[in-house]
């Protein structure tokens, strides 16, 4: 059996020292901040108390396997440990060194009535500003053990954040310790390996997850936009083809048609947009649904998917109905979403054709909320978003096609 992975002298001193009620480990993606808590949370299994429950909490029960159950059982990274821990996919329990543990997800406020009675000696949390405040101020009241403790990691988020304001920031009044890891506290990785990361991140993102820094979301959120640079009169020959729709009644009703270019970029090629206040006219789907095809039968050209604003239930049937290809609904997270657009924008390898009035008139206005930064929470102000919502659909939900040419964009 391998070996475990060797650790750094940060991520050594972390695990020493990891001995208050709460211990959190924070900064930068690939960092080895999750490797030091995790072999961390080995050690503390090994010397837990045999009263009370042992817990695993995670935005959900998929997350908690893949960022947590997986990396234990990789023999690369925790050597033969891994024979010890045993999980069937998709139970809400594991067995490791010999403990039941309780995989918990928490996905929303309501998921702090799954902790109610429940005595804790001994939590880890994945990803903790992803978690709702409510669900973790309930945690630390049910860690009622004496010696129990809390670890977890997570990436850095607003500095307005319930976990920075209400915890890290409290350091010195809790019975609290933190470590701030960066990317060179993890010496494994590869100078190859860090340019390809940190290609991925731009602005926020790569303050954050590359810098490890708790920043605001403030201004324009594609702050990378330049007319001059990203907006083009001709197109190249284009070898692939998807739509992004974002669906609007009374709204605005907006679909980008987005293009693989010959050579190597992304285009948004075609916009077509209704608005019905303007238009004093409404659109049934029926009538959307043939608006569109027409729209693609004029550019002679059949998508290979369109991604739908997955609220538009009925708008997606009527799609399906009428024979469109590929319809699917569109991946709608909305802060990676935003990412994967603005790397693809800030890269240099997506372009925007100036027939596009719609989209390239709500770019520039695509702005972050102050009234939401100021709660600790990155949204976009809903206004004039109805373009940049399809652009945004469209582009993350073919992340996964285009992410390779990141490095080769200029």
């Amino acid at each position: 059996m391998a070996a475990p992975l060797p650790l750094s002298g940060k991520q050594l001193d972390s695990i020493r020292q990891a001995t208050a009620r709460i211990n959190i480990w924070h900064g930068s993606v690939r960092s080895g901040k999750t490797i030091a808590s995790l072999v961390c949370f080995l050690l503390a299994i090994r010397r837990a108390p045999a009263s009370g429950l042992i817990v695993i909490c995670g935005r959900s029960l998929q997350t908690i396997e893949r960022n947590i159950i997986e990396p234990l059982q990789d023999p690369a990274l925790f050597g033969d440990v891994t024979e010890q821990v045993r999980h069937t996919r998709g139970a809400t329990t594991a067995v490791i060194l010999g403990r039941v543990v309780h995989l918990i997800g928490a996905s929303d406020a309501r998921a702090e009535g799954r902790l109610r009675g429940l005595t804790a000696a001994l939590a880890y949390v994945d990803e903790i500003t992803l978690l709702p405040e409510p669900f973790f101020v309930q945690l630390l009241a049910r860690l009622s053990v004496p010696g129990a403790r809390l670890l977890g990691s997570t990436n850095p988020d607003s500095p307005r954040h319930w976990l920075r304001t209400n915890y890290l920031d409290r350091e010195g009044e809790l019975d609290l310790a933190s470590w701030h890891f960066q990317l060179a506290d993890n010496p494994s990785l590869s100078p190859a390996y860090v340019s390809a990361l940190s290609a991925e991140y731009t602005g926020l993102w790569r303050r954050r997850m590359i810098d490890g820094a708790w920043v605001v979301a403030e201004g324009a959120i594609y702050d990378m936009y330049d007319e001059a640079r990203h907006v083009v009169d001709e197109l190249p020959p284009m070898h692939r083809h998807w739509v992004g729709i974002d669906y609007g009644m009374s709204n605005p009703f907006a679909a980008l048609l987005l293009g693989l270019g010959d050579d190597g970029r992304l285009y948004v090629v075609s916009e077509w947009r209704h608005d019905s206040r303007a238009a004093h006219r409404q659109m049934t789907d029926a009538q959307y649904s043939a608006a569109v095809r027409a729209w693609l039968d004029e550019q002679e050209i059949v998508p290979e998917w369109t991604f739908i604003d997955p609220s538009a239930a009925s708008f997606m049937a009527q799609m399906w109905s009428d024979g469109h290809p590929g319809v699917a609904r569109a991946h709608n997270a909305v802060l990676d979403g935003i990412r994967s657009t603005a790397n693809a924008l800030d890269s240099g390898l997506l372009r925007i054709h100036r027939s596009c009035a719609g989209l390239l008139d709500e770019l520039p206005s695509y702005v972050w909320s102050d009234e939401a930064a100021a709660r600790g929470e990155d949204k976009p102000v809903k206004q004039n978003d109805h373009s940049a919502d399809a652009l945004r659909y469209v582009i993350h939900s073919t992340a996964h096609e285009w992410r390779g040419l990141l490095t080769t964009a200029a």
